[in-house]
C-alpha cells in the first residue's frame, strides 16, 4: 500500500489492485466507498474505491468477473511519461502492471498498462490509464475497461444521476436486454445494474442529503455503468455490509459495448476526472474550487 499522494486528501492507493481506496476533501469528509468488511489480500478484489477492470468487464467472456487486473499487485512506475505541457496535475503517482506467466495460462497476450493518479489544483480526482499491446507474436487483442468507482452517498434514496437520461441501457437485470431510460434523471429504490451505451463526457451524481455534486468527466470511455447491489445482494456478499448498499453508489466510466482490438505496438488511452461542485440542492454556501487545498502536497509534476 502506498499510504498516500496528499497528506490530507488522496489517503492510499494500493500496489494490490492499482486501486485508489480514499479521497477526502477539505473537512477530512471520505468521497469513495470502502466496505467495512472489504478484504485486502487476494484472490478477492478490494470492495471499494476504484478497482480496474482490465481485460474484461463483468462476465462476458472466459476470464474472471471484472478481469485480472484489480486481483494483480501492481508496481510503482519507475519512469512515468512526463506530464503533457497542458496538464495541471500538482500531485501524482503513476502505476504499471505487465503480463505474467501466471496470467499466460489465462489470458496469453503480453501488455502494459500504465495508471496515473493525480490531484488537480482544485483537489479533482483524475485517473488516466494507458494499455499498450508488447505481443511479439504479431497477434493483435481486444478487451474492455471500466473505471469501476464507488461513491460514498449519505442515502441512496436521495441520490439522483443525471446525463443518462433517454438514453439506451444493457440491464444486466434483464439478460443484457436492451432499454432507453424514460425518467428526467435515475433515482434508486430498489437493485440496479445498467450499462448506458454512448454516453455524453460529463454525468453528474447529486447527493441531496449532503448538498453535493460529483461531476464525472470521462474520455475515450463512451459507456457508463451504474450499479446498486440493495439489500438482498448485500446480505449475500461476505465482503459488504448488510446495510452498506445505503452509502454507496456505482456510476463507472467504461467501454463495454463495443471491446477496444489493439495490434502490437498500438496503445489505447482512457481518462477520467472527478470534482466536487455544489449541487443543485445547496444554498451556495460551497465554493466548488475550495473544497480540496493541495497546499499540503508532496509530490510534484
Amino acid at each position: 500500500m502506498i499510504s498516500c499522494i496528499d497528506s490530507i486528501f488522496l489517503k492510499q492507493v494500493y500496489l494490490y489492485g492499482g486501486q485508489v481506496t480514499s479521497w477526502k476533501n477539505e473537512r477530512r469528509e471520505e468521497l469513495l466507498f470502502l466496505s467495512s468488511k472489504a478484504i485486502f489480500q487476494p484472490p478477492k478484489p478490494i470492495r471499494g474505491g476504484i478497482p480496474i477492470c482490465f481485460p474484461q468487464f463483468g462476465n462476458l467472456d472466459s476470464l474472471e468477473q471484472h478481469g485480472f487486473a484489480r486481483n494483480r499487485l501492481w508496481s510503482v512506475d519507475p519512469d512515468p511519461p512526463p506530464c503533457s505541457s497542458h496538464t495541471n496535475s500538482r500531485a501524482f503517482i503513476d502505476l504499471i502492471l505487465r503480463h505474467s506467466e501466471e496470467e499466460a495460462k489465462i489470458w496469453s497476450h503480453r501488455y502494459e498498462l500504465r495508471l496515473r493518479v493525480a490531484l488537480g489544483p482544485a483537489g479533482d480526482l483524475m485517473l488516466t490509464s494507458r494499455i499498450r499491446n508488447t505481443n511479439t507474436d504479431g497477434k493483435s487483442f481486444t478487451f474492455t475497461f471500466a473505471y469501476h468507482t464507488y461513491f460514498f452517498v449519505t442515502d441512496i434514496s436521495e441520490v439522483r444521476v443525471e446525463g443518462l437520461e433517454t438514453l439506451d441501457y444493457l440491464d444486466n437485470l434483464q439478460n443484457r436486454e436492451r432499454f432507453t431510460e424514460q425518467g428526467d434523471a435515475i433515482t434508486f429504490e430498489s437493485e440496479v445494474d445498467k450499462i448506458y451505451l454512448s454516453t455524453p463526457t460529463k454525468i453528474a451524481i447529486l447527493d441531496h442529503e449532503r448538498k453535493r455534486t460529483f461531476e464525472l468527466r470521462k474520455d475515450g470511455l463512451p459507456d457508463a455503468v451504474v450499479w446498486n447491489p440493495w439489500d438482498k445482494k448485500a446480505k449475500a456478499m461476505a465482503d459488504f455490509g448488510d446495510e452498506e448498499y445505503k452509502h454507496m453508489l456505482c456510476v463507472e466510466a467504461a467501454c463495454v459495448e463495443k471491446p477496444i482490438t489493439l495490434k502490437p505496438g498500438e496503445e489505447w488511452k482512457g481518462r477520467q476526472e472527478i470534482s466536487i461542485v455544489p449541487s443543485s440542492y445547496c444554498s451556495g454556501q460551497l465554493d466548488p474550487r475550495g473544497q480540496l487545498d493541495l497546499r499540503r502536497v508532496t509530490f510534484g509534476c
